[in-house]
């Protein structure tokens, strides 16, 4: 299995585009999972977030995404079960 390098070994425009925070909380298989999905969409939230504020989005489109988006977080959520 490969090994993701640790944050001091990622180009500093990785480190700021994809941050990810520890998981804290009660181990589980299924909470661990979700904690990254829902850092994936906070991540994706953000993107549309900036996208709406160049102007490049226009206010339903970024409300579709985010629709879309959780959505997708709510049936992760289902699946595995939480």
């Amino acid at each position: 299995m490969l090994e993701e390098p640790s944050n001091n070994q990622q180009p500093e425009e990785q480190r700021l585009l994809f941050l990810m925070a520890q998981y804290k909380g009660e181990f589980s298989l299924q909470n661990l999972v979700f904690n990254a999905n829902l850092q994936e969409f906070a991540q994706r939230v953000s993107y549309i977030h900036a996208l709406h504020s160049e102007n490049e989005i226009t206010n339903s489109d970024a409300y579709y995404l985010i629709e879309q988006i959780w959505e997708e977080l709510t049936r992760s959520k289902k699946e595995l079960d939480i």
